[in-house]
């Protein structure tokens, strides 16, 4: 069930991380706030599955606030985006998915994704390669709007009704192939991204990157996929996204430093809420898995037991 709308909740993706390097640093996180947050609470909710599924932890945790009940691979991200932007559907059409732009790396053995953050495609760019783009969309039958976000594109069509994607948070750094859409449905998206590929190839904005010396626009990436509920009632938390970055590196003392902030900032501040008798929710995401805290009536000398019983934040955030 969703949080109260009235209370405050705090969502932390990529709380816990499995990559060598952050992994190895979880022993070493000392993070006060959030020991002595979740001594005062209670787990009220897990969604463990595991590190194989197409909608990483914290986007499932996301859909569950929200209220929008969707299968995995099929949380219709772009949809929802596209209701916030004033979009419409054309004719009967409400299926959206959403295209981020990005580099491929290509190796000897395979081509990984590369984090479309860490190559910094700005709005000219943006609107420059859409505009090249958009007949080969239209010619698939498929709308294309810009977003808010230089990079991402918003993608109206048929085809996305019912076609499971990877998040882009589960592919980063890895084959694209273990991410790519296999089903039937995908044929033509698949099709698509090739054309694509070799449109990118020529454009001018690449030529003017590589005379920068940054990474190329050679693709994009398909994920948020579906069709938006008729109805859905969820507040929506605080997302605290500062781990997302250098989770994705497998950077250990970025990590640990964002650990560091978040616990003096946000987590502090709901910790505050909760001292001052608010009915908090603090939602930990992991790889695997998402856990959902919150405050429990209890007596004072069963509270006060659990103090001693309470596991450390370090292995908590391990558990994910």
């Amino acid at each position: 069930m969703p949080a109260s709308s009235s209370s405050p909740h705090l969502l932390i993706p990529f709380a816990g991380r499995s990559s060598p390097a952050c992994r190895e640093a979880l022993p070493a996180l000392r993070l006060p706030k959030l020991e002595t947050l979740l001594s005062r609470l209670a787990q009220v909710n897990e969604d463990m599955q595991d590190e194989n599924t197409l909608s990483p932890p914290h986007e499932r945790a996301l859909a569950a606030a929200l209220g929008i009940p969707a299968a995995d691979g099929q949380i219709p991200w772009a949809a929802l985006e596209a209701t916030q932007a004033g979009l419409r559907p054309t004719g009967e059409n409400d299926s959206w998915g959403t295209a981020t732009l990005c580099h491929w790396q290509v190796g000897i053995d395979d081509v990984v994704l590369g984090d479309p953050a860490a190559i910094r495609i700005d709005a000219a760019e943006s609107d420059a390669l859409l505009a090249v783009a958009k007949p080969y969309f239209e010619e698939d039958g498929i709308a294309v709007h810009a977003s808010a976000t230089p990079g991402r594109w918003l993608l109206q069509g048929r085809v996305f009704d019912g076609l499971a994607t990877a998040s882009i948070d589960r592919a980063i750094g890895h084959p694209i192939g273990q991410w790519s859409p296999l089903a039937d449905g995908a044929r033509s998206l698949r099709r698509l991204q090739n054309e694509m590929q070799m449109l990118l190839y020529t454009e001018r904005v690449n030529d003017e990157r590589a005379a920068r010396g940054v990474p190329p626009i050679n693709s994009f990436w398909l994920s948020g996929t579906g069709r938006l509920p008729s109805s859905f009632d969820g507040a929506p938390p605080e997302v605290a996204d500062a781990l997302r970055a250098p989770a994705l590196r497998d950077d250990a003392a970025a990590w640990a430093e964002a650990w560091a902030q978040l616990d003096a900032g946000p987590v502090a501040k709901l910790l505050a809420a909760c001292t001052a008798g608010a009915e908090v929710v603090l939602t930990l995401c992991g790889d695997r898995g998402a856990r959902r805290f919150g405050v429990q009536q209890r007596g004072l000398s069963r509270w006060a037991k659990s103090l001693f019983q309470r596991a450390s934040a370090p292995t908590v955030l391990e558990a994910l």
